[in-house]
This record gives C-alpha cells, structure tokens and sequence, in this order.
C-alpha cells in the first residue's frame, strides 16, 4: 500500500492548523507556504476535513480554518480515511463477508495474512491522535530553537 498525496498532504496541512488554530483562522496561502503545497490541492483536501468536522472554515479578510474537533479525539486513521478511503492494503471478498464472489475463499490460506496486514495497518493509524502530532511538533520546535541558538 502506498498513501497518496491526498493522505500525506492533508495529514500536514491538518497539524499546521491545529498547531497553528490558537493564534486564529489560519489562512490556505500560509499553510501552503509552509508545507509546500499549492493552494488549489490544499482547495480539494479541506473541504473534506472540514465535511467530517475535524476543521471549520472563517470567511472574511481574516479568516482561515481553525480546529473544531479535539485532537485527543481524531486519529491518523481518520483523517486517512476521509482522504483516501479505505485503508486496506488487500482487497479481499473472503474478509468482508462475500466469500460467495471468491471461489476459493472457504479453503484460502493467504486471506489470513491479508486480515492480520490489514489490521495490524488500521491498529497503527488509529492508535496516533492528532494531539500526539501537534506534541510532537512542538518539541520539533523547540529543538530547532535550540539548534538556532547555539549557532
């Protein structure tokens, strides 16, 4: 399985906001700026977080978007799956119930490995909250001031 642009990019743009969302509305020209994403991609991703609630839009001269969902409560899997759709690596009609559509499912051995791949994918990216990424940012920068000072 290999994620989009749509999963990695969103994901960023997500953590620039709601590291970004105690300051005020954050502007789509200055997420873009920072995480090196065009404005109009950055157009295609929101609305769907925002669609889901984990973000709101402010119209106006200051507006942006700000973080209207708690970040204890959203997962990596979440937003994931808001912008990418179904996060599983195998496709497999003996996992979900239409073992009819597979011939061979009754008697398939591999679909024990696909189920234990596709769980073991959907464990790791729920158990990530958007709060463990903003921490995470957080130390980065402190780091990088660090790294700025002793220079």
């Amino acid at each position: 399985m290999k994620l989009s642009t749509r999963g990695q990019y969103g994901l960023r743009a997500l953590v620039d906001i709601a590291v970004h969302s105690e300051e005020g509305p954050v502007a789509i020209s200055v997420i873009s700026v920072r995480q090196n994403v065009t404005v109009r991609y950055l157009e295609q991703l929101l609305p769907k977080l925002k669609k889901a609630g984990i973000i709101k839009s402010i119209r106006g001269a200051q507006g942006g978007y700000l973080l209207s969902a708690d970040p204890e409560s959203v997962s990596v899997g979440d937003v994931l799956r808001i912008l990418e759709g179904d996060m599983n690596l195998v496709d497999c009609a003996g996992l979900i119930g239409q073992g009819e559509e597979c011939k061979g499912s009754k008697y398939c051995v591999t679909k024990t490995v696909w189920k234990r791949i596709n769980d073991s994918i959907q464990e790791t990216v729920d158990s990530i909250s958007l709060r463990e990424l903003m921490d995470d940012f957080n130390k980065i920068q402190l780091h990088k001031k660090d790294d700025e000072t002793e220079r």
